[in-house]
């Protein structure tokens, strides 16, 4: 499963440089790097081709194997577990991240080989980017696939070590984990990549009507006017080359769709039950008249940590990739505005209808990013702010009680 000493990994070793990269293969190597580590990237490469592994797939079978019987375990001991009703919410919260963290595994195993379509077509696509471009976006993705996975794994590593699991859970639980967030990580940085695309086409159309806006009074300004096949023929390059990359958006959108709408409703979730535990205890601790003795004890304690940790983490992973969707989104929007401008400082009748059927073509086919009808757009993020706002709201208002019933005791003694 590791492989890491292959032919093409140490050709691309060679050539591969941090903050460096050169093409499709240098930028995306640190999370494909990661993805081997954990079994979900059975690809190799020839000669700038992705094709299948056999014995990867053999691993992803076991894998998903082994994940189906844990899965069989865990739900085994919900049903028949002898469990008290206070311990319902912590058997809910823990198998509601196992059911989805699962789900979004096996579908990244199964959905293999289109996912080595869309990459083998992203690869195809950003191939015309130029060299400054990637290398302005790898000082962003290799920092973030980089410090991003040792941060996390070393965080969760501290966090399910302290609590005494056991082993087999544990490193059952730290694969899922690392799965799902490298997941998030690699349908970030292809969102970039289609992004940074876009704004390639944006600015090719800027530099189309450069020379036009230009009043030279020579033959120059009299091509443009009586016609420029040239001009017509680049134009009609970037109508197709937009039309690849919105296939590939809608290409992204059908295999991350599983994923992203399991990863959203975890991270809801999460959010969920860590606010719901920590104002469950507050609330205990309010009725037992002992609020200081449970605040020193929460700031000292490790679940109070966990659970911030945990908030404040699923909240940035998913804000980071609802900032990338809605850049992107407005990145592909912006072109639609500099095909106007161009139609407004175009002369030549036949350049003006071509403008004209791309202003369509955008119009029709619009480069969001969503998942099953979810848009990954700021619209989301709101309502995520919203729910964790709901909840903090309703811890102010438990502190507020606690102290006004604090300071009427004082009154009465």
């Amino acid at each position: 499963m590791l492989d890491l000493l292959s032919k093409f990994q140490r050709q691309v070793l060679k050539k591969w440089q941090l903050f460096q990269a050169t093409d499709f293969q240098s930028l995306m190597y640190p999370c494909f790097i990661f993805c081997r580590i954990l079994g979900i990237f059975p690809y190799k490469m020839n000669a700038s081709i992705f094709k299948l592994s056999k014995s990867h797939c053999v691993v992803s079978i076991i894998i998903i194997c082994m994940i189906c019987y844990m899965q069989f375990m865990l739900f085994r001991w919900l049903i028949y577990g002898r469990m008290y009703i206070s311990d319902v919410p912590t058997a809910l919260h823990g198998n509601c991240y196992y059911l989805f963290s699962s789900f979004i595994t096996i579908v990244t195993h199964v959905l293999s080989s289109p996912r080595m379509r869309l990459l083998q077509t992203i690869m195809d696509i950003s191939s015309q980017l130029p060299s400054k471009t990637y290398k302005k976006l790898s000082k962003l993705i290799h920092m973030k696939d980089i410090f991003s996975f040792f941060s996390f794994f070393v965080l969760i590593m501290i966090c399910y070590k302290k609590l005494n699991f056991d082993l087999k859970l544990q490193l059952y639980t730290i694969y899922l984990s690392l799965v799902v967030f490298q997941m998030d990580m690699l349908y970030m940085n292809c969102v970039c990549i289609l992004k940074a695309c876009f704004k390639r086409i944006n600015d090719n159309l800027a530099n189309l009507r450069e020379p036009v806006m230009e009043d030279m009074p020579h033959l120059f300004s009299r091509i443009y006017q009586q016609g420029n096949p040239f001009l017509l023929m680049e134009l009609k390059a970037l109508e197709k080359q937009y039309l690849m990359i919105n296939n590939t958006v809608q290409m992204l959108n059908l295999i991350f769709s599983l994923q992203l709408l399991s990863s959203i409703i975890l991270t809801i979730c999460e959010v969920t039950f860590n606010l719901y535990f920590y104002i469950t205890q507050w609330c205990v601790s309010t009725l037992r008249n002992d609020n200081e003795d449970f605040m020193n004890k929460m700031y000292k304690d490790f679940w109070f940590w966990y659970f911030l940790i945990s908030i404040i983490y699923q909240f940035l992973k998913m804000a980071s990739m609802i900032w990338a969707c809605e850049t992107g989104k407005n990145q592909a929007l912006e072109i639609g505005t500099t095909v106007h401008i161009v139609f407004n400082n175009v002369n030549d009748e036949n350049v003006k209808d071509e403008l004209q059927l791309f202003s369509l073509q955008i119009l029709h086919r619009e480069s969001i990013f969503s998942a099953k009808g979810v848009n990954m757009d700021a619209t989301l993020l709101v309502a995520i702010v919203g729910n964790i706002t709901t909840y903090v709201l309703i811890l102010l208002q438990f502190m507020v009680m606690s102290s006004s019933c604090k300071a009427n005791n004082i009154l009465h003694e």
